[in-house]
């Protein structure tokens, strides 16, 4: 453990990222294999699953630390972070330890089968032998918070450094629902294990937001456009049975039995790239009905029928077992368009349509009617572009739609965390429904460091009831609200529920009583619900 926080406090004592891959790549090169395997899982998001609540833990360590439990809460929102607050306030270890990251994680692994006093022993003893920074990345883990400025991409990179193998060739091998208890270093890292590659899928190409007009890309026929569409983005992969992947790296085969069918239609060796959809046999069914589907660990016949689900196919990586990814998109399209040309019409995947155009104005009226197409807007890709693994700009560009705005009133405000645990941030915001405002969503992004700063000053001066940690204000403060999407909520007391919520700007120049209506609401859900 001690050679993870010394990696921890070189990570977490500077911004550049230099300094980062070397810390990094330094431990790769001398850290045993099992602690290794244990940061790369770490640093991929393959934490532990919670296995003690906030709550217990806020006690615990109040009971250890002789402190009244309200003076916890109040450090905790002064801190910011749970984790650091309990490293703090506990009292000083009267042990030491000896043991190793891999040791500590097994520990929290094994709290799962412990009863609560059980558990609490366990977490008590290992407070009194870390030291303060041990502490706190063991309580990170604890709660889930592992989170401390490195990218799967730069930890890649650190890796590719000590190793001496490619980064393209890692992140593949990253790829998957793999973790530290079903693998070890030299059969993730250094062999080529042929059973991992029968499921594995590849890493996902992102695309950057378009900023600039269209036109500063180069001539149109060196791209190719197609929808952007409102679903999940996934890979189905079949080699010797089929699996369904999610960009998040999530195996989520069981939850669309509907594709188990793509081995009657495609050869082994196939891999496709697409957006999972619900489909009315024409377009998309709007996200809520795909929402129904994500969650569920087994699906009912009725849910099968009412939310069809489909792959819009719109890249092929793997072509009869031969990688293309590095094939131009050109090329990997015509085969894709080859592969998928005689699927029958109940087939659950098909290739999602090419958008032809001639110059840019006239994509520009195309992406204008998007939502009429249930999309969010367009892709914009170059035609000559290989395959390439994460967030890359210059091949591949989102072109989505400038967001539906509304204007509500700011009603209630709540503390931030981490550095702006003394700043109000997360609001509530209302519409007028006759003469009452009804809450409809809540923000926290969009403002300036300097916004959130007047903001907060105003909250503190106007605050009319405190609910815990949300204050009631006065309802004086209009703010544009900009979301993806609009959809029926039963669960939200305006029967309305947005996707992506932020604020666009504050109306300084609005009235409260000028705000929009819940009835301008529901005209939206009716237009792009």
């Amino acid at each position: 453990m001690k050679r993870f926080a010394a990696l921890f406090r070189a990570l977490d004592e500077t911004t550049k990222t230099s300094l980062k891959t070397k810390a990094l790549a330094d431990y790769f090169s001398h850290a045993p294999d099992r602690d290794k395997l244990w940061c790369v899982a770490l640093f991929s998001g393959r934490r532990p699953k919670r296995a003690v609540t906030t709550t217990q833990l806020r006690e615990w360590a109040a009971e250890a630390a002789n402190l009244p439990l309200w003076l916890l809460e109040d450090s905790y929102n002064i801190v910011g972070d749970l984790a650091e607050t309990l490293a703090l306030i506990l009292p000083e270890p009267t042990a030491t330890s000896d043991h190793d990251l891999t040791f500590w994680l097994t520990e929290l692994q094994a709290l799962h089968d412990l009863d609560p006093d059980a558990r609490k022993a366990r977490i008590l003893g290992a407070w009194n032998q870390l030291d303060p920074t041990e502490r706190l990345i063991f309580n990170k883990l604890i709660t889930g918070g592992f989170r401390i400025g490195v990218s799967r991409k730069l930890m890649t990179r650190a890796l590719a450094q000590a190793t001496g193998q490619a980064e393209s060739v890692l992140a593949h091998k990253l790829m998957g629902n793999w973790t530290p208890t079903t693998t070890d270093w030299t059969r993730l890292i250094e062999a080529n294990d042929p059973q991992a590659v029968s499921a594995r899928p590849y890493p996902f190409y992102l695309a950057y937001q378009l900023e600039v007009p269209p036109d500063t890309l180069g001539a149109p026929g060196d791209w190719q456009a197609e929808w952007k569409w409102d679903g999940i983005r996934g890979q189905l992969v079949l080699r010797d049975t089929h699996h369904l992947w999610s960009r998040g790296e999530e195996l989520i085969t069981d939850r669309f039995p509907e594709f188990a069918r793509a081995a009657d239609f495609l050869p082994q060796g196939t891999v496709l790239d697409g957006e999972i959809v619900t489909w009315d046999g024409a377009q998309p069914l709007p996200f809520a009905t795909l929402q129904t589907r994500i969650g569920r660990k087994t699906v009912p016949k009725k849910l099968l029928k009412d939310a069809p689900a489909i792959l819009l196919a719109y890249d092929l990586l793997e072509d009869r077992g031969e990688d293309i990814r590095q094939h131009p998109l050109a090329e990997r399209r015509a085969r894709l368009d080859a592969l998928l040309s005689d699927l029958p019409v109940d087939a659950p995947l098909r290739p999602s349509p090419l958008i032809a155009f001639d110059d840019w104005p006239e994509l520009a009226r195309t992406r204008a009617k998007a939502r009429d197409h249930r999309a969010e807007g367009l892709m914009l890709k170059r035609r000559d572009a290989p395959y390439l693994d994460g967030r890359k700009k210059g091949d591949w560009w989102k072109w989505k739609l400038d967001p539906l705005t509304v204007d509500a009133v700011m009603i209630y405000a709540q503390s931030g965390h981490g550095r702006r645990a003394n700043l109000f941030t997360d609001f509530t915001f209302a519409v007028w429904k006759g003469n009452d405002l009804v809450p409809f969503t809540k923000a926290y992004s969009g403002l300036t460091d300097a916004e959130f700063e007047q903001i907060t000053h105003w909250v503190r001066r106007n605050t009319l009831q405190r609910f815990g940690p949300v204050r009631q204000v006065t309802p004086e403060h209009v703010f544009e609200i900009a979301f993806e999407g609009i959809q029926a909520s039963p669960r939200h007391k305006s029967g309305i529920a947005l996707r992506f919520p932020r604020m666009a700007r504050w109306r300084h120049d609005k009235p409260v009583q000028e705000a929009n209506t819940l009835d301008d609401l529901h005209a939206l859900l009716a237009a792009y619900g």
